[in-house]
């Protein structure tokens, strides 16, 4: 519910804050007071259009910022921790209009786009008799109205689950149309790769050997060469390491004879002439297999060139295309396991569409019952809100089953015909807004049992009549408020003295400059401001006793019928007006 709200430099307000409480307010005054610039604010804080003309002459610009209690309001709390905004059961809007017409919203204090600040709004307050803000209008609304009028949950969540259904399904089919051709394709090109894969069969590590034989060969003549030199330096005439080597292990050995020190390095000879011997024998054994083999050098080309094509192709390196094979085939064999059987699916398909229509048809048969119940209900309300020989009526038309959705295939629309003779049209068409702001208040009260907006707004509701269809007016207004908090600015003593609480705004004058008033109204002081709505300038002592004669009836009608809960009055803290 709406706790508080403060408005700085808005039309011609300088400052004004209002705290407000549950149950039903009245705000009253005199015309031009600013009844309706205090709607104005709220509508624009919750997400209204703004422009230059909000901002009072001669201020930069316009603050306006409204504080909410979020108990039991599961829509804004919902919406809170999907934008991840931090609260403690509490949520404070802000929006600054500048003299430019740009605004600034803000909630808790966190910068939000001006979107978003009416998304949350949708949840927080209602606003009737301002067609803007006019959510009644709205054929969302007035489905979902109807559907809780009429308690279709399970209906409704039945038509929803049959719905999503048949939409993954849907969904599921089309998916794999797509990746059927999809598949054919891959598989085909699939078959193609591991072909040419197959009929190259490529070796773990045989590119890197090929490499390694083709560098060889190529240097074949220099490894001749090389290796040759080594044999003459290790067995030599005149050079001949390995028996220079043996006669220095012998000479050696006779000296350590004498002194037991030359021992080791007799050894140590000894090992590299056996190491010289076994190196020789090596070199002469790589020499012996040094041979020309062009046919083989030609053939290690080849492969080689086929092998790093086929590397570039699929953009691997040559050792890798083994690994590449196995994963192509494992692939391959994959799709063509995985098809699937389109006609089973088919089936599965028809039976949800089956079940969605017959989901759709039942939650409509529900509907026109509720519509019927829901018609009586409001038409006799209407009676005797000034609207006698009115009738509403809810339409509730077939859609074509292609056009069925989660919430059914029905179109709902409320129409109404105002006045005796006339024909019913849609309640977004009704011209005058009193009458839609009636309208709406009888609707919700019929739908009092059902789930409403904590906060509702009524302007100027009882435009065009008075008398004893004022007091029904009020009285339903008070009845309305038993489910939550209810604001309207009247002009009526009937609709007024209703009210569980009763705000005054009012024009005053004084050293050249307008002060904008707007006080909380208890004992004397209210009976006064009534007094005043019911005798105008001339206000006598009768006047008065009437006043008191109809705030002690209200008082006594609500003892029958509690108010909402919720204690205390309105505080209002006024400043001035340009």
């Amino acid at each position: 519910m709406l706790t508080l709200l403060q408005i700085r430099d808005f039309a011609i307000v300088e400052a004004v804050e209002l705290e407000f409480a549950r149950g039903y307010t009245v705000l009253t005054g005199e015309t031009g007071a600013g009844k309706s610039i205090l709607v104005d604010a709220l509508m624009l804080v919750v997400g209204g259009r703004a422009d230059s003309g909000a901002v009072r002459h001669g201020a930069e610009r316009a603050e306006i910022a409204a504080g909410f209690d979020l108990e039991g309001n599961a829509g804004a709390l919902a919406w809170l921790a999907e934008q991840e905004i931090a609260h403690e059961g509490e949520v404070l809007l802000r929006r600054s209009v500048g003299g430019d017409g740009r605004s600034r919203a803000y909630v808790n204090g966190q910068a939000v786009p001006v979107q978003s600040l009416r998304a949350l709004g949708e949840h927080l307050v209602d606003v009737h008799g301002q067609l803007e803000f006019q959510s009644l209008v709205r054929r969302s609304y007035q489905r979902v109205l109807l559907d809780e009028s009429g308690r279709h949950g399970a209906a409704v969540e039945a038509m929803r689950a049959a719905w999503r259904h048949w939409r993954d399904l849907a969904e599921r089919r089309r998916s794999l149309e797509q990746s059927d051709a999809d598949r054919d394709r891959r598989i085909e090109l699939l078959s193609h790769y591991v072909a040419e894969l197959e009929a190259l069969d490529a070796k773990p590590a045989e590119a890197r050997e090929l490499a390694e034989e083709r560098r060889r060969i190529g240097a074949l003549g220099r490894l001749a060469e090389g290796t040759a030199q080594v044999e003459a330096l290790l067995a030599g005439d005149g050079a001949d390491v390995t028996a220079a080597l043996g006669r220095a292990h012998a000479t050696l050995r006779q000296l350590a004879g004498l002194d037991s020190a030359l021992g080791e390095p007799a050894r140590l000879v000894d090992e590299a002439a056996i190491s010289c011997r076994e190196a020789l024998v090596a070199v002469r054994r790589y020499a012996d297999g040094l041979e020309a083999d062009p046919a083989r050098q030609e053939w290690i080309e080849a492969r080689l060139a086929a092998l790093e094509s086929a590397a570039r192709k699929h953009r691997v390196a040559a050792d890798e295309l083994p690994g590449l094979r196995e994963r192509l085939e494992a692939e391959l064999d994959a799709l063509r396991s995985s098809e699937v059987d389109l006609v089973a699916l088919d089936r599965q398909l028809a039976a949800a569409v089956a079940e969605r229509n017959r989901a759709a048809e039942r939650l409509r048969e529900a509907r026109r019952l509720a519509a019927t119940a829901l018609d009586e209900r409001v038409t006799d309300l209407m009676q005797g809100l000034g609207m006698p020989g009115g009738i509403f009526v809810t339409r509730v038309t077939p859609l074509d089953p292609g056009q069925c959705a989660e919430h059914g295939a029905d179109d709902v629309v409320f129409e109404v015909s105002a006045n005796p003779g006339q024909p019913s049209r849609p309640l977004a068409k009704v011209a005058s807004g009193g009458e839609l702001s009636r309208i709406s208040l009888a609707l919700q009260v019929a739908t009092l049992e059902s789930a409403h907006l904590p906060c509702l707004v009524f302007d100027e509701v009882d435009a065009g009549v008075g008398g004893a269809v004022a007091e029904m007016v009020g009285r339903q207004l008070r009845r309305l408020a038993t489910a939550g908090q209810v604001l309207c600015v009247t002009h009526l003593a009937q609709v007024a003295c209703q009210a569980d609480r009763q705000v005054r705004v009012s024009k005053r004058r004084a050293a050249g400059s307008t002060k904008t008033a707007v006080e909380a109204l208890e004992g004397e002081a209210r009976v006064e401001e009534i007094a005043r709505m019911l005798g105008g300038t001339t206000i006598t002592e009768r006047t008065r006793e009437h006043a008191r004669e109809m705030l002690e009836a209200s008082r006594t009608r609500a003892k029958i019928r509690p108010a909402a809960s919720g204690k205390g009055s309105p505080r209002a803290r006024s400043g001035r007006a340009g």
